[in-house]
């Protein structure tokens, strides 16, 4: 059975404060906040995900904001970095634009590419590149216009403790080809035009620590539910150990962890985040599933107030 992810559906982090990161995400980034629903095992937490205008797989990162928690490292068995692709012609306005909200930036280049990276409040490693692959956001906020909005993720660097192995998980089992190799990274590429290009380190990398400022998991996308069970057998046929499938409301998920200790999940492009909300009012209202509508009084009480707003700073 062969089996081929078009490349990253979404990616979750952890963060400290739930403000702080609307407003960096949605505020500087000039992401949409997309779904403001809580963590289902620990519905004190919210969790945050952000997006281009519907939340489209490829573009939406996710956050459980935990106040008070211990500060991450990372490290192996993570995400590195989290890379957003931005229209060509435009890292220069990112560039700037980052600058005039005292973010600190530095520029690389991989594989004949020009990065701008930086890391948000908590620490968690961000990274901008501009392609002409993918659709142009239609969303807009925050004084960043459509046509040099974030399109979504262009990829990720993988921090692996066995890269051979990840390797060739991501070609056997995940169905990407490997495209090219320096002294530092090797790179593979999934079929999609979003999430695509992902960077794994060549050599091993020691043990990260789970925190604020980290990655808890990077998912992959299966197009649907009949190629979801196909994608759960195909992992554990490959002697990996994927759980259950798991309702996440707006996707339903399986997990693993792979050899170089890298939390996956893969994840359903359906329903997405339109299934309860229309997708004008995407972000407005906490959404609760039905096992917890109950408690809704007392889960509202328990969370920060959040809000979208405008920052002052950007002076493009």
């Amino acid at each position: 059975m062969s089996q081929q992810t078009k490349g990253i559906h979404h990616i979750t982090a952890f963060v400290r404060d739930a403000q702080q990161t609307v407003d960096f995400y949605a505020g500087v980034l000039g992401l949409r906040l997309i779904k403001k629903t809580i963590n289902f095992d620990a519905p004190e937490v919210y969790h945050l995900y952000f997006g281009n205008e519907l939340g489209n797989p490829g573009t939406i990162i996710t956050f459980f904001p935990y106040a008070g928690s211990r500060k991450g490292r990372i490290g192996g068995g993570q995400v590195g970095y989290t890379t957003y692709v931005v229209p060509t012609g435009t890292l220069n306005y990112w560039e700037a634009r980052l600058k005039s909200f005292q973010v600190s930036v530095t520029k690389t280049e991989r594989f004949g590419e020009v990065y701008v990276q930086f890391a948000d409040k908590d620490g968690l490693r961000l990274e901008i590149v501009e392609r002409e692959a993918g659709p142009l956001s239609q969303w807009s906020i925050g004084g960043v216009p459509a046509d040099k909005a974030i399109k979504g993720f262009g990829g990720a660097i993988l921090y692996s403790m066995a890269p051979e192995q990840t390797g060739n998980l991501l070609v056997e089992v995940m169905g990407l080809t490997k495209i090219a190799e320096n002294e530092t990274y090797t790179r593979y590429e999934a079929t999609g035009d979003l999430g695509n290009l992902i960077d794994v380190n060549i050599n091993p990398m020691e043990l990260g620590a789970g925190g604020a400022g980290t990655v808890h998991h990077i998912a992959w996308r299966a197009k649907d539910d009949v190629d979801h069970g196909l994608w759960r057998s195909h992992v554990e046929q490959h002697g990996f150990h994927p759980t259950p499938i798991v309702d996440r409301q707006y996707f339903n998920a399986i997990y693993f962890r792979e050899t170089g200790g890298i939390l996956f999940e893969i994840a359903t492009d359906p329903p997405g985040f339109t299934r309860d909300e229309e997708p004008e009012a995407l972000g407005e209202k906490l959404m609760l599933p039905e096992w917890l509508e109950a408690h809704r009084s007392q889960i509202e009480t328990n969370l920060p107030p959040i809000q979208v707003r405008a920052l002052e700073g950007n002076n493009q």
